[in-house]
């Protein structure tokens, strides 16, 4: 059986939003309202003063919000009303065929106009469902506790309609423990997204297979700079991106700590449940694409640091450090974060985490972000089982 196109329901459900009664779309009672008062007020005023040419109006307006056959059906009860109205009319104040046809031209061009915006409503939606598509296939959706880890994740695109950008997270589990992995590719539009799917791919594959997280990270690099050659070889202008990442090991062998690999990123905050706040190690590595810069082809060190129990691991983009007020500062997160929990240690907890970091970079730009901007939040579980033997994702 063919599946139907999804398109046009939801762009029919988009429209029946404006007007609705009861969970029903009423948006037909606005033309019809206006065709019933011009019809009253021209039978209840003065031959001199007739008003029934104004007909025109009612198929535009439902052009404007209803569907084309009722638009349509629109069109042929103006047009009939306004033969009506002028039947009864005085000989000496009919209005005559000049607006007759004036009516039946008008409808005929409200559904055409109609049509063309229906088509349109469709097309918008195709292309949101390709990109809430491209989003899934890039930021994969994730169970909500996953590899022995709780977590909870915030994405904003600065491009409200484009709905993906350069911003990129994931958590895979693996033989060798559950990895995680927050960065931010350089620039905005298609070329960000493809840079960032071409390191989550490398990312799912490493992270799983490869023993020594040093590992994973020289692999990523090496990703960046062949996807870079790679455009560099089509001609793109766009090739030489870069990307800052955070990449994150929770090793089974020892729960007490996580490995920690930097690429010129935001330093992770970890937040406890006895309400302290505190910045874990930035890391040396540069971001990837960048270490061939330093004639230095090995990775960035891995560095192991204590993670207490019940801690959550806070990462953001710049879409959160570098978010504006009216005066141009900047939203001091960790502040911010420390005196929130030193009131409500509960705010450690993932999802009430992302939630309130979100809701303060918005409060502080005035909902204008001018970056892309991720919010992940992760911490072992109190169960947490071995991944190893767990089939590949």
């Amino acid at each position: 059986m063919q599946r139907l196109n999804p398109a046009p329901r939801r762009a029919v459900l988009q429209r029946q939003q404006l007007l609705r009664f009861r969970g029903h779309s009423v948006t037909w009672l606005v033309p019809l309202l206006l065709l019933v008062t011009i019809t009253v007020v021209d039978f209840n005023t003065t031959g001199r003063f007739r008003i029934v040419s104004w007909c025109v109006f009612v198929s535009a307006i439902a052009a404007a919000l209803c569907g084309v056959w009722t638009t349509a059906a629109f069109a042929v009860l103006s047009l009939a009303t306004y033969v009506g109205t002028d039947v009864v009319a005085a000989e000496q104040y009919k209005s005559g065929p000049s607006d007759f046809v004036l009516v039946a031209v008008g409808g005929v061009l409200s559904v055409l106009a109609c049509e063309l915006r229906v088509r349109g409503e469709q097309r918008l939606m195709h292309m949101m469902d390709v990109a809430d598509t491209t989003r899934r296939t890039v930021l994969r959706p994730l169970p909500p506790s996953w590899g022995g880890l709780d977590h909870a994740a915030v994405y904003l695109a600065a491009d409200a309609e484009a709905r993906v950008g350069g911003d990129f997270y994931d958590v895979q589990p693996g033989p060798h423990g559950t990895r995680v992995l927050v960065g931010d590719v350089q620039g905005k539009g298609l070329g960000a997204v493809e840079a960032a799917a071409a390191l989550l791919g490398t990312f799912r594959e490493a992270a799983y297979h490869e023993a020594d997280l040093a590992v994973v990270a020289r692999r990523l690099e090496t990703r960046m700079r062949r996807h870079r050659l790679h455009l560099g070889a089509l001609g793109r202008s766009d090739g030489d991106r870069f990307a800052t990442a955070v990449l994150v090991g929770f090793p089974q062998d020892d729960e007490g700590y996580v490995d920690l690999v930097g690429f010129g990123h935001e330093a992770p905050l970890a937040v406890g449940p006895d309400g302290s706040v505190r910045r874990l190690p930035q890391g040396d590595g540069l971001p990837l694409g960048l270490a061939d810069l330093t004639g230095d082809p090995g990775p960035p060190p891995v560095r192991r640091v204590p993670l207490a129990p019940g801690e959550t691991v806070l990462m953001v983009t710049d879409g959160v450090t570098e978010a504006r007020d009216e005066q141009g500062c900047f939203y001091p997160l960790a502040d911010r974060l420390a005196r929130a929990v030193a009131r409500d240690p509960r705010l450690a907890e993932p999802a009430r985490l992302v939630r309130f970091v979100r809701d303060g970079t918005l409060r502080h730009c005035g909902g204008h972000l001018a970056d892309d901007t991720t919010v992940f939040a992760v911490r072992r579980t109190a169960r947490d089982t071995p991944v190893r033997g767990r089939s590949p994702s």
